[in-house]
């Protein structure tokens, strides 16, 4: 393993890790601020792991990335029960850029647009070029013009990435002065650093690229303005959002486990590369977030998925939240016995009860529940240790997935008293309805009266036959 990085991605990441703090950082004078890795006097060792489980049986967290395969289901990785794995997330910042066309109208994309010698305050003439392909452009005089690269039609069979990077390079190459660029929500702002000593490059969603479109086929001389980026933290910003690119759950191999865990900030993430600072994307850039707190929090939302609610296989237990990482009140406490005991059965079959092992994942003591085949009625245990107040008495509140019935036994727990510190409670699931469907998703609380809040999401999929989804 050589430890020189070429691309800058490990530098960035320890960085976000464990960079001492820095006043003032910023890239081109966009997200300035004071950039500090999450555990600056942290001690990096860069190495593999062999083996991840023996890592967690020393009492060592183990973070994975979900990897980067969204939005499409069924693409987590990293799914095996002992480690946690993180889905990338946005944060509440953003960056704005101006869109003037010439009838006055205003409109906003986002881009990296710092570089001020590539600014102006005139107007260019507006082409619009479909594709933007090399054909497309060749039939055109696009030099000195800003171009509107808007194909829809694309958008299913090429990623915006790839689509962006090729639209910017054959439309500098063919001497323009800006691109304006339409793709789905893809977390795709970074890729406008390609474009920094070139021209100013925007990104804008298909209606903004329309009515781009529908301006330049109307006016006899359409032109057009793109302004200098400024940069918008807090609660003007739409946040937080599971990134279009992060793998999502359920994963294929192990179907009982909710996968991912958690999320965590990784979109436009600001650290170090080299001597400068740099916007980087992915869900292991999320991962540093949870290895330094190791709890969750709050729900959000699906970038890639118009329309769709995120659900915990997108985003698993919900956003992290650091400061309630410091008093969780209830933990769910690994049993790296009986994860041994799974990873011994995942190795080949065995008589040793590998059957209920593997196939009743949903027995292991996870802060979640997911049970993929529910026919007529499940019941899972669970136990947490309390490290709250000593005497504290929580009481279940269920939100039940659609078409199941949830009870909760005992629906009250109680410590102190010479009750200790540990309580096993078990969940039982009916299905209400006799069919072949999907996911369906709720989730159980632990409240104490106080402060604390103890969710675990919950993911019941009803079945018919055995090993048959609805995939239609």
């Amino acid at each position: 393993m050589s430890p020189r990085d070429l691309n800058g991605h490990g530098t960035h990441v320890a960085s976000t890790i464990a960079g001492g703090q820095v006043r003032n950082a910023s890239y081109g004078g966009l997200g300035a601020g004071a950039a500090r890795g999450g555990a600056p006097r942290a001690r990096l060792a860069d190495q593999e792991i062999p083996g991840t489980l023996h890592a967690v049986e020393r009492g060592i967290t183990v973070v994975f990335s979900a990897g980067n395969d969204g939005s499409a289901a069924q693409t987590v990785s990293n799914a095996v029960p002992w480690v946690l794995t993180v889905a990338a997330s946005t944060i509440d910042r953003s960056f704005p850029t101006v869109v003037s066309l010439g009838n006055n109208e205003k409109l906003v994309g986002q881009s990296l647009n710092y570089n001020s010698t590539l600014n102006s305050d005139n107007f260019h003439t507006l082409i619009s070029a479909g594709s933007c392909d090399e054909r497309t452009l060749s039939t055109a005089n696009v030099t000195g013009a800003v171009v509107l690269c808007s194909a829809p039609w694309l958008a299913s069979s090429t990623p915006a990435g790839q689509g962006f990077a090729s639209a910017a390079a054959l439309v500098s190459q063919a001497g323009a002065r800006g691109l304006i660029f339409a793709h789905q929500s893809s977390n795709i702002v970074d890729n406008t650093y390609l474009c920094r000593r070139a021209m100013p490059c925007v990104l804008v969603d298909f209606e903004v690229a329309h009515r781009i479109a529908s301006y330049a086929k109307s006016a006899q001389m359409p032109a057009v303005r793109i302004s200098r980026t400024f940069s918008v933290v807090g609660n003007g910003v739409l946040s937080p959002r599971v990134a279009a690119f992060s793998s999502r759950g359920p994963s294929a191999a192990f179907p009982g486990i909710i996968k991912p865990d958690i999320a965590a900030p990784g979109v436009s993430i600001l650290a170090a590369v080299g001597g400068s600072y740099q916007f980087m994307s992915g869900d292991v850039h999320g991962v540093p977030a949870p290895s330094m707190t190791d709890h969750f929090g709050m729900p959000i939302q699906a970038e890639g998925s118009p329309r769709k609610l995120a659900d915990p296989f997108d985003f698993g237990g919900g956003h992290i939240n650091p400061d309630k990482a410091a008093d969780p009140g209830l933990v769910y406490d690994v049993d790296a016995g009986e994860y041994a005991k799974f990873f011994n059965c995942t190795l080949g079959p065995k008589d040793d009860g590998c059957e209920s092992c593997t196939g009743k994942l949903y027995q292991l003591n996870l802060p979640s529940i997911a049970v993929p085949d529910l026919k007529d009625s499940v019941t899972v245990s669970r136990t947490v240790t309390n490290v709250g107040p000593a005497d504290a008495a929580c009481r279940a509140v269920v939100e039940a997935p659609a078409g199941v019935d949830v009870s909760v036994e005992p629906s009250v727990i109680r410590f102190g008293g010479g009750g200790g510190r540990k309580a096993t409670f078990r969940v039982t699931f009916t299905a209400r309805q006799r069919v072949q469907g999907g996911y369906t998703f709720g989730s159980l609380t632990w409240l104490d009266g106080g402060d604390h809040s103890v969710r675990i999401p919950v993911a019941v999929r009803t079945v018919i036959q055995d090993f048959i989804a609805d995939s239609s």
